[in-house]
């Protein structure tokens, strides 16, 4: 395998296939106004459990890019070689970060999420009993 084949193929073990993009789904329903929107609690929870799915993959791409790190070794003992395995490493630590962030803001959105979600369920249960 040449240099660009082993990246290709470490991008690939890393992102998965990125040749097919995936439409987006929208949640939420409610009119406009004000730049808000409206979720039940509902949607909220079938929000919630896709940004934990994301997590999920988030968390499994570090570990690929923690192994990546760990076999990377030079092909020789030649300076060239050493370079090589540098500059990877290099990059490596730039995508690690790059990971660790976007996990941190999944996870500090998902409590932002789930703590939407229980004001809303606390607010319809009061709403319910002011109604009967």
């Amino acid at each position: 395998m040449n240099i660009i084949e082993d990246a290709a193929s470490a991008i690939k073990a890393v992102w998965g296939d990125l040749t097919t993009p995936k439409e987006p789904t929208v949640y939420g329903g409610g009119g406009g106004g004000g730049g808000g929107f409206e979720m039940s609690p509902e949607e909220l929870k079938t929000v919630i459990g896709l940004w934990q799915d994301e997590l999920k993959k988030v968390v499994e791409d570090g570990e690929k890019i923690r192994r990546i790190s760990e076999d990377l070794m030079p092909p020789g003992q030649d300076e060239a070689s050493s370079s090589y395995v540098d500059s990877g490493i290099t990059s490596l630590i730039s995508l690690q970060n790059q990971n660790d962030s976007m996990k941190a803001y999944i996870e500090g959105y998902i409590e932002k999420l789930e703590l939407a979600r229980t004001k809303t369920m606390a607010t319809d249960q009061a709403n319910t009993l002011r109604t009967t």
